[in-house]
């Protein structure tokens, strides 16, 4: 709504006012991107300290105005301060990021190995020696960085500079960063009659190159939150995109939670990533004696539909892509060929396609979150305890497989468990996920694994059979590996150490002394045989034996694909039996469908059958001669 006039703004009219101060925002940040695009101005900036000594503050836009780094709408456009206070954040995260890119490709271009396919042990010491925390860098951010300067060594025949030669310029992107303003651009409240109700005022332009003030105008809108922000919490200036042509808000509080500790948890629980199995979890207890109990038989979290609707979605993704690529060929920057309008459908096609792979696995991630948060809060859990599978590699294990691993959501799993489990109070830690499935849970024998439990005989993957003969457990593959995960972790809780950068709590390394520690003691050993000693008279039996038959008609038909329990012979005095599919029907015969065939056949008649159906009679009368 305007507030100087009082009319009503459209959502579409909304949505396109933001998409004018957005554009006007992104091209000042541009060209503030592309003037600062080189290593001196981003090293100063990632520095900290300006050119007399002073620290930076921590907001972009401030550290950009210390260093003189400004820009500007324009000539014929007026904006306000504020309008460049937002293009300036942006700029400045941007080129915040882009040091630690910068410091990677350098490491990898001087230590540059003789095979770029295949590191040594020594080349891999020497490529990680000058990075902050290199030590425990995921392998895998170093090879796809050393893919991505081979292929510029393959298109150029050298090794490039540093990362501002290897890629472009960052592409600003169309949003409002509010952060960056203060009330006399942009404020918000909370409603007073419905706190899940927000009221965001802001100044918008009403034209997309306003030539003065008069064109900037103060519009409210009203926003709804979602039950996922507290009523207690504090609302902080959103963040505004365009989305598929509507306005979303990425509504920022704050709020205050539990705090967590890295050490004295009791209960834990443990979660192992599957590849049909998406996740395995259950919970074990540390006693103060020193051993480890498991609580319970653990549960799955089975998302097999879901996975092969996103693995249909990505096979037709490829093979769109593909014919997409061969029209490109085929067009060669010819703009009038006949085929530059199915090329843009395809386009069009493959984009969608991606938007729905996205939205898919971001409902995945968030689902299978919920269900591990809530796994712990059942148990009582302190500690959530994920094996660290920055490093893991699809490889050998075929083209199907590799491609499937490679598709999993593990790390957008991973950081939804850890911001829902921080607003409960829960730690999150990961630990090292080397051994975790090869070894026995209760006598860390190593494994045999087998196919099923029904063929011992048959090498596999699926079921794990301990092969020490006082411990003989078994078990699926993935039960055994959370009971080792979370074991691991409450024995080596002590060395949980907190990442600067993330902020995320981690287990870095495993010693053989606590490992040893970090065994389940299994639970005593029931009698299968009860107590039949006598401690009464002996209870009379009738001497009527039970009837052939039931005589109690059948109960209701259980939920699932079970049939339906048969009755007893059908009562004389009846005249109509129950579920009768036709009048034409004896109390033996199959069910004859009248309409469509459905899959529950204990549904249409009598019969109990699953899927038995007799051929349609034909009722015509029978010619005297064949009676």
């Amino acid at each position: 709504m305007e507030d100087k006039t009082g009319e009503a703004v459209s959502p579409g009219a909304l949505a396109m006012r933001v998409g004018w101060c957005a554009e006007l925002v992104s091209g000042m940040a541009a060209r503030l991107l592309a003037e600062h695009w080189n290593g001196a101005d981003v090293a100063l900036l990632a520095g900290g300290v300006d050119a007399s000594g002073r620290r930076l503050p921590s907001k972009a836009w401030m550290a950009l105005r210390r260093l003189g780094w400004t820009t500007s709408a324009p000539a014929e456009v007026t904006v306000n301060d504020r309008i460049v206070r937002m293009a300036q954040e942006q700029a400045g995260r941007l080129l915040r990021g882009a040091q630690w890119r910068a410091e990677l490709t350098a490491a990898v271009v001087t230590t540059w190995p003789t095979d770029a396919r295949r590191r040594t042990t020594e080349e891999w010491e020497r490529v990680r020696a000058p990075l902050p925390g290199g030590r425990h860098l995921p392998s895998s951010v170093v090879k796809a960085r050393t893919r991505q300067i081979a292929k510029f060594v393959r298109a150029n025949g050298r090794l490039p500079m540093d990362v501002f030669e290897l890629e472009d310029v960052p592409r600003a992107a169309r949003m409002l960063l509010l952060s960056a303003c203060d009330r006399q651009q942009a404020r918000i409240e909370r409603s007073e009659s419905t706190p899940q109700r927000a009221v965001l005022r802001l100044q918008l332009p009403t034209r997309p190159d306003p030539c003065s003030y008069a064109d900037w105008t103060w519009v409210t809108c009203p926003i709804t939150l979602p039950p996922t922000v507290p009523a207690s919490a504090v609302l902080h200036l959103p963040t505004l995109r365009l989305v598929g042509g509507r306005l979303q808000a990425d509504m920022a509080y704050t709020h205050a939670v539990p705090a967590t500790r890295p050490t004295g948890h009791t209960i834990a629980l443990g979660v192992d990533w599957g590849l049909n199995t998406l996740l395995s979890a259950g919970s074990i207890r540390l006693h103060h004696d020193g051993r480890i109990t498991a609580l319970g038989a653990g549960a799955q979290f089975r998302a097999a539909g879901v996975l092969a609707k996103q693995h249909r979605l990505r096979r037709l993704s490829e093979h769109l892509q593909a014919k997409a690529d061969h029209y490109q060929r085929l067009i060669a920057g010819d703009a009038q060929h006949e085929l530059t309008g199915k090329h843009a459908v395809l386009r069009g096609e493959v984009r969608h396609l991606s938007e729905r792979r996205s939205n898919l696995n971001d409902a995945l991630a968030w689902a299978a979150a919920r269900w591990a948060v809530d796994q712990a809060i059942a148990a009582c859990a302190s500690v959530i305890y994920l094996e660290d599978l920055r490093s893991l590699e699809a490889r050998g294990m075929g083209r199907t497989l590799n491609t499937r691993l490679s598709q999993q959501v593990r790390g957008r799993i991973a950081g939804h468990i850890q911001h829902l489990a921080a607003e409960i109070g829960i730690a999150v830690v990961t630990v090292p996920a080397r051994n975790t499935s090869k070894h026995c849970p209760h006598c860390l024998t190593v494994l045999r694994h087998r196919k099923a439990p029904d063929k011992p005989t048959i090498t596999g993957w699926k079921w794990a059979v301990c092969p020490n003969p006082p411990c003989g457990w078994q078990g699926d593959r993935d039960q055994g590996a959370w009971r080792r995960i979370a074991a691991r972790g409450l024995a080596h809780q002590a060395k949980t150490t907190t990442e600067r950068a993330s902020g995320t709590m981690v287990i870095r390394s495993v010693t053989d002394a606590l490992e040893a520690q970090a065994v389940i003691t299994p639970p005593p050993a029931k009698t299968l045989r009860s107590d039949r000693s006598k401690t009464g008279p002996t209870q009379h039996r009738s001497s009527r034996p039970a009837p052939r038959r039931r005589r109690a008609p059948s109960p209701a038909r259980p939920p699932g694909p079970a049939g339906q329990r048969p009755e007893g012979p059908a009562p004389t005095d009846r005249h109509r039996l129950p579920r009768a599919a036709h009048r034409h029907q004896d109390g033996t015969t199959i069910s004859t469908p009248t309409r469509r065939h459905q899959p529950r056949g204990a549904a249409l008649g009598a019969g109990f059958h699953l899927h038995a159906h007799a051929s349609p009679p034909r009722w015509e009368t029978i010619p005297a001669e064949y009676a």
